[in-house]
């Protein structure tokens, strides 16, 4: 049994090794679920910019609506480019087939890419693309090299290209990002702008995480008055053996 688990640990080295040598420093997203403003102008970008190509297959209209303080005539007017009814799932109107010539493949559900990649990842992700004649979509990425996504934020954010350093053995590599050229937002109100889409999409990827957070606090508080009442009664059977 020992040799088994050693064995397994030895295999997943190599894997390990390669995931933390590729590591990027991601910056913290810092979001918050409760703050519906932030969310509200998350869907918006996500409906303008994400759900043409991506989808959000587990989540509906009407159940984002309630949750982020928005009316269901609200959503209908503004939001909604894909579907025709308010209880519908979010999913695109571009046929699976046609994607994949297109771009290669079909463009990924988004509904649990937060919970997958990580919502610092996420942040980090959107705004560290940068210019690469090399790339067929003319842009690549610090977090995802050779990605297959076009920079679809660079409007806002403007077009970025990667000043290199050398190191001591001649090696280049990317010390970090220049903007030369600038979108319609300033780098502070692009990385709010980043970080309202990734709080949105932290709330489709678990759209009850504050219920259960909020759940599970009276639970705890449960189990510690049980603990009490289960220790006097322990006490109570025992007392003639001690």
């Amino acid at each position: 049994m020992k040799k088994t688990i050693l064995a397994f640990v030895f295999a997943l080295l190599p894997a390990l090794s390669v995931a933390s040598g590729a590591g990027v420093h991601l910056d913290k997203a810092d979001i918050d679920l409760s703050n519906q403003q932030s969310m509200q102008r998350g869907a918006r970008l996500f409906m303008n910019y994400c759900l043409s190509c991506h989808s959000a297959q587990y989540q509906r209209y009407n159940r984002m609506a309630r949750d982020i303080g928005l009316t269901d005539t609200q959503v209908i007017d503004n939001l909604m480019f894909a579907s025709d009814k308010v209880g519908e799932t979010m999913t695109v109107a571009m046929r699976p087939e046609d994607a994949e010539k297109w771009f290669g493949a079909t463009p990924p559900d988004l509904t649990l890419a937060a919970r997958s990649r990580g919502v610092d990842w996420l942040y980090t992700y959107l705004r560290t693309f940068y210019a690469d004649d090399s790339r067929p979509t003319g842009a690549n990425n610090l977090v995802f090299d050779k990605v297959g996504m076009p920079n679809i934020l660079w409007q806002l954010q403007g077009i970025q290209k990667p000043v290199y350093a050398e190191t001591e053995d001649g090696h280049k590599h990317i010390e970090r990002l220049e903007l030369v050229k600038e979108g319609s937002m300033t780098p502070a109100e692009f990385d709010q702008s980043v970080r309202d889409l990734v709080n949105f999409m932290a709330y489709i990827a678990e759209p009850v995480k504050l219920e259960r957070q909020r759940i599970g606090w009276w639970v705890l508080g449960f189990l510690v008055i049980l603990f009490v009442f289960a220790y006097l009664l322990k006490k109570e059977y025992w007392k003639d053996v001690h």
